[in-house]
């Protein structure tokens, strides 16, 4: 693991995936926290009129992203002087792996009228360490990349117990080599985890795999730190969802969510 990134830049917005990527689910498949950042940065770069944030940022997983060269494509679908629909693809040779759709909305001040809580949590240097627990270890015995790739610690519940968990996140790896990730990037890498950060069921034994991401922003989040307050709720007929708070040292910053297909291994 000799990598310094989720990415390597191969030019024309292509992009050599590194082991830190890798899941725990499918040998030779991605966690989706990676792409889900490529998507963001992708969003983020398509060029804007005027001030503007992303709202809404929802990513349809259509198949398990491989370990081989990727491409991202986006476009601005529906343009608008203060509200604007934003599109991006992610490809592997001729399949699209996974598609993003984002609102991007006019930036205004509303500082008068702004409700978000602050504050309520402990730092990350003040919380423990949290693994991931011996159940997530692939069967070869190798821990997937992207486990180890990002830092994690625990303000309440934990990676390695089962249920609700409260966590900060730090990425250890850049996104693309050579590049500084952006807080919006590094908020959509952790954001993909709230399944298995609640999770409450056996991975040996269950899947419980998510079908997408979406992730509301009511303000950008500032630096390297994002918070996950996760929880998993599965219903009789196999459907889960995992809802989760996300926010950075200054407190929340958007709701992230994830429509889960739960059965037995």
């Amino acid at each position: 693991m000799s990598e310094s990134a989720f990415y390597l830049p191969l030019g024309e917005n292509r992009f050599q995936p590194t082991v830190h990527t890798a899941g725990p689910w499918t040998p030779g498949a991605q966690h989706f926290g990676p792409p889900s950042s490529l998507l963001a940065r992708a969003l983020e770069e398509l060029p804007a009129e005027r001030e503007s944030e992303l709202a809404r940022v929802t990513v349809e997983i259509l198949g398990p992203a491989p370990l081989t060269e990727l491409r991202v494509a986006a476009r601005i679908d529906r343009p608008g002087r203060s509200v604007e629909l934003l599109v991006a693809e992610l490809s592997a040779g001729a399949r699209t792996v996974a598609r993003a759709s984002a609102w991007r909305l006019i930036r205004t001040e509303s500082p008068g009228v702004a409700n978000l809580p602050s504050g309520g949590w402990p730092k990350p240097e003040d919380c423990p360490p949290s693994n991931w627990p011996e159940s997530w270890l692939s069967d070869e015995g190798g821990r997937a990349g992207y486990l180890d790739a990002v830092e994690w610690r625990s303000v309440s519940g934990g990676l390695e117990v089962p249920g609700p968990a409260a966590l900060w996140g730090r990425q250890r790896v850049a996104l693309v080599d050579g590049e500084e990730a952006t807080p919006m990037q590094r908020l959509f890498a952790v954001a993909d985890s709230g399944n298995g950060a609640s999770s409450f069921l056996d991975p040996r034994r269950w899947w419980f795999i998510n079908s997408e991401l979406t992730v509301h922003v009511q303000r950008p989040p500032q630096g390297e730190w994002i918070g996950l307050d996760a929880a998993t709720t599965v219903g009789p007929g196999g459907v889960g969802t995992a809802a989760s708070t996300l926010r950075d040292l200054e407190g929340p910053v958007g709701f992230g969510a994830q429509a889960l297909m739960v059965r037995p291994r």
